[in-house]
């Protein structure tokens, strides 16, 4: 076990960022050990080495980074901390991977208060924990005011991928059904609402979670699943589309079967957007053999997580390449992928 990092340097009195804080001397190692390293440090981080020198199991790895500029960067649900461990911990999982490591780049603009940035440090580190994951390395760079929007947030990860099971979008077969862990909208829904100040009429809160353990789980009782995917930018439209294209495969989605909470679903009848196109940063959509599925929904709803965990639909040998909705009316509509940005910065 090494020792913890120690800076032998007092503590230098500021309230915000400065661009002394990016120069690499007094102020960088100022920040480092008053901000990050209580928070984050572990015995690979506390070496305070250019590198994480790591011992993985034999076998196949995952690697996944992610960059992360959402605005509000402290919301309803999280912060683009939490959120940045939570999407690398999710994307990594959803190849049917272990994480196990990850590395937290930040881009801060000068001026941001250091007692917000502690904050979302701490929300980093807390969420590292629930999912088991440690962060091992980083690196932080100081712009002028004006050059960046707060707060930028970069995680790369890595996990120990499982030999039992193959993952892909090119995995569909016809008869597969289709399942999703919970609502859908909540994160970008959560992210509108409090840009706009709305967030304490509305109380929608952002699904931000870390889903490996439920991921996990899921694998061991039904490592016959096809494909998973966690539907963020774009929505699940987008996701379904991806694995309908991919796989040469229709996708029939029932829209009562769908859960979307009732403030969700008011807040995009408001704005004018699908829920479907909204972003989620806690939900996995899963494919899967139909005779698994009440293995799979059984293992989902266990978890507070996917506690909401329906069949929404499933994939057929028509249409090959198309998202196709039966809706409440009766009637059957396309489901395309959303046209530009509709809520942009919301990861």
């Amino acid at each position: 076990m090494s020792e913890p990092f120690v800076c032998p340097l007092p503590f230098l009195h500021s309230e915000t960022v400065q661009m002394a804080h990016g120069a690499g001397g007094r102020f960088s190692q100022e920040l480092t050990k008053q901000v990050f390293m209580p928070h984050l440090g572990n015995a690979f981080l506390d070496l305070m080495d250019d590198q994480a020198k790591l011992t993985l199991p034999s076998g196949r790895i995952a690697f996944s980074t992610d960059t992360y500029v959402v605005t509000p960067c402290i919301f309803p649900g999280g912060t683009i901390g939490s959120l940045a461990v939570n999407g690398t911990v999710n994307d990594l999982a959803v190849g049917g991977a272990r994480p196990l490591y990850l590395s937290a780049g930040f881009v801060l603009e000068e001026g941001f208060p250091l007692a917000e940035l502690e904050g979302i440090v701490r929300s980093m580190a807390e969420a590292a924990r629930k999912a088991g994951v440690l962060i091992v390395t980083g690196d932080t760079k100081v712009v002028q005011r004006g050059s960046c929007d707060r707060i930028f947030i970069n995680t790369s990860g890595i996990g120990l991928l499982r030999d039992d099971v193959t993952l892909s979008c090119r995995n569909l077969k016809p008869g597969d059904a289709i399942l999703l862990s919970g609502t859908v909208g909540d994160h970008g829904m959560s992210i509108m609402t409090a840009r706009e100040g709305l967030s304490f009429q509305s109380g929608i809160t952002s699904d931000c979670a870390s889903l490996n353990h439920m991921m996990e789980a899921l694998l061991d009782a039904v490592p016959e699943v096809h494909a998973m995917r966690d539907p963020t930018r774009g929505g699940v439209a987008a996701v379904l589309n991806e694995l309908a294209v991919s796989s040469s495969v229709g996708v029939e989605l029932v829209e009562d079967a769908i859960p979307v909470n009732a403030e969700v679903r008011g807040a995009c009848e408001l704005l004018g957007i699908d829920p479907l196109h909204v972003a989620n940063e806690g939900k996995i959509i899963v494919a899967l053999p139909a005779a698994a599925v009440s293995r799979a929904l059984d293992v989902l709803r266990s978890f507070d997580e996917g506690r909401n965990a329906a069949v929404i639909g499933s994939a057929s040998a028509e249409h090959s390449g198309m998202v196709i909705m039966k809706t409440v009316f009766g009637s059957r509509r396309i489901v395309d992928l959303p046209a530009g940005e509709q809520l942009p910065r919301i990861c």
